[in-house]
């Protein structure tokens, strides 16, 4: 088996990690998790590993990150007229900030 220098535990680029994080996920589900818990969600790119999400997020936003959740989501079947298609799969991930630590959405100019 071949290892990559992914695999070896060698650093991104910043320009890699600048595109890790696709768009924040404002929904009813993380609305709540950000005033319980602490926790961000975010779009991430499908070959997205957890440090790379985590490295992102403490780049992009200067905050300490606690932990990382990663979920893959599975494309659904729909139809377009007479064809039978499939939207594409993404990852989302939940990211919990340490103690203190918080995201201004609204700050953050692109």
């Amino acid at each position: 088996m071949k290892i990559t220098q992914h695999e070896a535990g060698c650093k991104l680029s910043q320009e890699r990690l600048m595109t890790v994080l696709i768009a924040p996920l404002i929904t009813e589900k993380t609305a709540l998790a950000m005033q319980n818990a602490n926790q961000y969600a975010f779009r991430v790119r499908t070959d997205a590993r957890k440090g790379d999400i985590k490295a992102a997020v403490e780049l992009m936003f200067q905050v300490k990150v606690d932990a990382v959740q990663v979920s893959n989501q599975s494309g659904k079947a729909r139809r377009f007229g007479a064809t039978i298609g499939r939207t594409q799969a993404w990852k989302k991930a939940y990211v919990r900030l340490a103690a203190g630590q918080t995201i201004d959405y609204e700050s953050r100019t692109a």
